[in-house]
């Protein structure tokens, strides 16, 4: 059995290295998105900076490792078996939570998985104990003050953060404005000297004080000259700060770097444990339960964890190493600022998340607050806060989301709040205290505006959603999976292993999967929204549409040969697959028709006066196909699904000439629309015209043998007849659509009728 455990830490350390790796990745958007979103430098600058913050604070974080100790569990009550179980099933279930929300795009907090994690699984095993008539209670066997004071403070911290952001950047930006540039001349020395104490207090005097390396001289030193420490670090700090303007440096820029220096060393300080604090404690353990001899694991009590972590500093220095080279070398670090730049973004763009019930009635009585505020507020007031949140006057470099001022508070603040946590040894979440801290600066600066307020807030509820339900499930999920390693034994855990190596590798695969079948981005749409050049924009925005419609065309041509093919060949399959393309693309079209009207309004107001009916006929044109398509593929996939009798012979030759027409019909639309030749436009709406003609003959044949047919053969037939119906709407859709799209693109198409040719009718 020692072999066992020996094999069982040293696969734990294999999971820390995968955590680390993972985890530094997907929380790289702690630190990294405000110096990005406000473009203080360069991605390989940025980069450059956070990486020896994340290995100088790697290298500091001893002091939190306590948590995994005894920070949850009582050592003393608790075998060095019972350990291993939690341990154990602590990675696994991180691993497997990992993949799940991965596979689902939902955000986690690898500080809430850990705690709850270890939380749920120490409840199960003291539930376990206690039936086995142990004389000891929770109390006893969880450190239950000390967790609920972990767990306070990590979902307190979502209340502190937001607040402090909003108060915070709102008094900031009373100071500076938005046109800040015109004020800087002697606040910007100020400014950053206050930001630069901050950092030093924080990280310095309140982060570093706590670790382990730091001798009881050095501490009483700091303890007694603080106020000394902290005035010479201010007037020295605003001195260099006022310099260095005057030497035309921009400062500001250099306040968001050492922010993210500071919140990338308080990030590893405090995350540290999240990933190597489990592996480390049950070396911890397996240590001292070899210096005892071995043998009976389930008797050998770990009372030697109530001593404080002595943590090798090479541990602490190689997990730095792993840190630097996954946020130097990861694919993913690039894309993990998106959600917190786009829910912070000061312009109008594309919203990545919809509208959601609470967050419209939230919206609605903020207005009402916000409304009874300014009717009772003095005149002379409210026009000198307009004219300090004067937006029109924002200062921000090209591509940037929002200006360095809010930047420099987002990563001051966020940092000092996540250092001052790890002063008291408290694991706080720097995803919530970064996320929240950005969303209050946001608010605070107006950014949420009545246009984008009601999706902005629906994605800071998800992502809360996201943490809460993370916790729910770290809690059952590792409770569920030391329960089964306690009855189970060995061979569970083997089991287990086994299982969370082919997660790992299934997850690597989806990612490298993922990232060659998804988009890098979007940078026409990007490139739409921040150019200054008007008399471009509808030049661009017309390829951007162009593309996209394309796009639908081609999935619009593919679903319906997917729909008629497994109809006429009683494939459920490819029904079941269309089915669910369907309702993923109407999601799409939904967020592209977002996308477009925002670009729309960039177009100058005599261009989008002219063009308006006609872009919207073809997006509504589009969604209309979608919806005959929907249409056609329920009712056929019911009647597969039912193994009902399929369609005769004769009339799926008949069905297989016009899906040749229809798919034609797309064809040629495709090619007209890569050639941007308008002047095919009146013969691809003539062949509709035949088309349609043709699929009228078809029907009324069709009721004809409707009346006088087999009965087994009419349920059948009726599915066949609705898809006829369904696909003349189609090609009228698409008819419709061309007309639209001449329109866009400047045609005069005079040899068009104004209104719309009617088709034959349809016994409907």
């Amino acid at each position: 059995m020692d072999i066992l455990f020996l094999c069982i830490i040293i696969f734990l350390f294999l999971l820390a290295v995968f955590d680390l790796t993972v985890g530094v990745s997907n929380d790289a958007v702690n630190f990294l998105s405000s110096a990005i979103g406000s473009k203080a430098g360069s991605f390989k600058r940025v980069m450059i900076v956070a990486s020896i913050g994340v290995f100088i604070g790697a290298a500091m974080s001893n002091g939190m490792m306590d948590i995994a100790r005894h920070g949850i569990f009582r050592p003393e009550h608790f075998s060095f078996y019972d350990l291993i179980c939690i341990f154990m099933a602590v990675m696994v279930t991180d691993i497997i939570l990992l993949d799940i929300f991965n596979t689902l795009g939902m955000p986690t907090s690898t500080t809430v998985s850990m705690v709850f994690e270890l939380l749920g699984a120490t409840f199960v095993v003291a539930l376990i104990k206690m039936a086995d008539g142990i004389d000891l209670g929770f109390n006893e066997l969880m450190n239950t003050e000390k967790a609920l004071s972990v767990i306070i403070g990590i979902f307190l911290s979502v209340a502190i953060a937001f607040v402090f952001g909003t108060v915070v950047q709102f008094l900031s930006r009373m100071i500076f404005s938005f046109n800040y540039r015109s004020r800087l001349k002697w606040k910007i020395g100020l400014f950053g000297g206050l930001c630069t104490t901050a950092i030093i207090y924080f990280l310095l005097l309140k982060g570093a004080k706590g670790m382990n390396f730091m001798t009881p001289e050095v501490k009483a030193w700091i303890d007694g000259n603080t106020a000394m420490i902290l005035l010479g670090c201010f007037a020295a700090s605003t001195l260099v700060m006022q310099g260095l303007h005057a030497l035309k440096v921009n400062v500001l820029k250099i306040v968001v770097m050492m922010g993210t220096f500071a919140l990338a060393m308080a990030f590893a300080g405090n995350d540290l444990v999240n990933f190597i604090g489990v592996p480390l404690t049950g070396l911890a353990s397996y240590g001292s339960y070899m210096a005892g001899g071995g043998g009976n694991a389930e008797s050998f009590m770990m009372d030697s964890l109530n001593s404080p972590a002595d943590t090798p500093v090479y541990f602490l220095i190689g997990a730095g190493v792993i840190m630097v080279v996954a946020l130097s070398t990861s694919r993913k670090a690039r894309n993990v600022t998106k959600t917190q730049i786009g829910l912070g973004s000061q312009q109008s763009g594309d919203e990545m998340f919809g509208s959601s019930g609470i967050a419209r009635r939230l919206v609605r009585w903020t207005l009402s607050i916000i409304s009874w505020t300014a009717r009772h507020t003095p005149l002379r007031v409210r026009h000198w806060l307009n004219s300090r949140f004067n937006t029109d006057e924002t200062i921000m470099d090209q591509g940037a989301a929002f200006d360095l001022i809010r930047g420099s508070v987002n990563l001051v603040l966020a940092g000092a709040l996540i250092a001052f946590g790890t002063s008291l040894k408290l694991p706080l979440s720097t995803t919530f205290v970064t996320f929240m801290v950005a969303m209050g600066t946001s608010l605070a600066d107006r950014a949420w505006s009545r246009e984008s307020a009601v999706f902005r807030i629906t994605g800071v509820i998800s992502v809360i959603g996201g943490w809460l339900l993370t916790a729910g499930a770290a809690f059952i999920g590792a409770g569920l999976i030391v329960a089964a390693m306690h009855f189970g034994g060995h061979w569970v855990m083997i089991a287990l292993a086994v299982l969370t190596v082919l997660l790992i590798i299934r997850s690597n695969r989806r990612f490298r999967k993922g990232k060659s079948d998804g988009q890098e981005g979007d940078a026409l749409f990007q490139a739409i929204l921040s150019t200054d050049d008007k008399s471009q924009i509808w030049s661009m925005l017309m390829l951007y549409i162009t593309g996209r419609q394309q796009t639908f065309i081609a999935f619009a041509r593919d679903s319906y040969h997917d729909i008629t093919g497994g109809f006429a060949t009683d494939n459920t399959r490819i029904l079941g697959k269309t089915e669910s393309a369907l309702m993923r693309q109407k999601d799409i079209l939904k967020s592209i028709r977002r996308k477009e009207t925002l670009c729309f309004r960039q177009v100058p107001r005599a261009t989008a006066i002219e063009k308006s009916a006609w872009f919207h006929l073809a997006n509504n044109c589009c969604m209309s196909i979608l919806y005959n398509l929907r249409r056609i593929n329920e009712v056929s996939k019911e009647h597969v699904d039912n193994n009902f009798h399929p369609l005769p012979k004769r009339h799926a030759e008949e069905l297989e000439l016009i899906r040749t027409r229809v798919e034609t019909l797309f064809n040629d639309t495709l090619e007209m629309m890569e050639l941007r030749q308008s002047d095919t436009i009146p013969m691809i709406r003539r062949h509709c015209d035949q088309t349609k003609d043709y699929i009228s003959a078809v029907y009324h044949r069709l009721l004809v043998q409707l009346r006088e047919g087999d009965p087994a053969t009419m349920a059948v037939l009726y599915v066949y007849l609705n898809m006829l119906q369904e696909t003349q709407e189609m090609v009228s859709s698409l008819r419709k659509f061309l007309r639209a799209y001449a329109k866009l693109l400047d045609s005069d198409f005079s040899s068009l009728p104004l209104a719309e040719t009617p088709a034959p009718a349809l016994n409907k």
